[in-house]
């Protein structure tokens, strides 16, 4: 599943962009981390800008549910800012809370790691995805 999950992360273009890594993916799980660019990833203050911290708390739930329910959209997702978002590297961690037919519930954590690998808590979030069937022919197939 890892390598469906980081082949899939490949053909995301913004994803390409951030340099987010699939560092994990099975049994309703993911995990990504992404490096620090201090030149187009921070807001005003120097801290990662709430939009990389959604996105990372969003994919990471998206490929969480992707393990259980195959290719799936987010309908509603929410984030919960902790504290400054201050790192070298940035962990994210999903889970599958429940997964049903027609909806599966996700949970997300983001960690800012320092140059000495120790991790802070930052943000969480929490999603509905929707499971769907049609897959475009430049995404691999789940």
């Amino acid at each position: 599943m890892l390598d469906t999950i980081q082949a899939i992360n490949k053909t995301a273009a913004f994803n390409r962009w951030a340099g987010i890594e699939v560092t994990g993916a099975a049994n309703g799980e993911a995990e990504l981390r992404m490096r620090w660019r201090a030149e187009d990833m921070g807001q005003y203050a120097g801290f990662l800008h709430a939009g990389m911290i959604a996105a990372l708390l969003d994919t990471v739930s998206g490929y969480a549910a992707a393990t259980v329910s195959g290719r799936v959209l987010a309908s509603h997702f929410s984030v919960n800012c902790i504290s400054p978002a201050i790192g070298q590297v940035f962990v994210a961690r999903g889970r599958v809370v429940k997964a049903g037919r027609k909806q599966v519930f996700a949970a997300a954590e983001l960690y800012a790691e320092d140059e000495a690998g120790a991790q802070k808590l930052v943000a969480t979030g929490s999603a509905i995805l929707v499971p769907v069937a049609e897959t475009p022919d430049n995404v691999p197939k789940m």
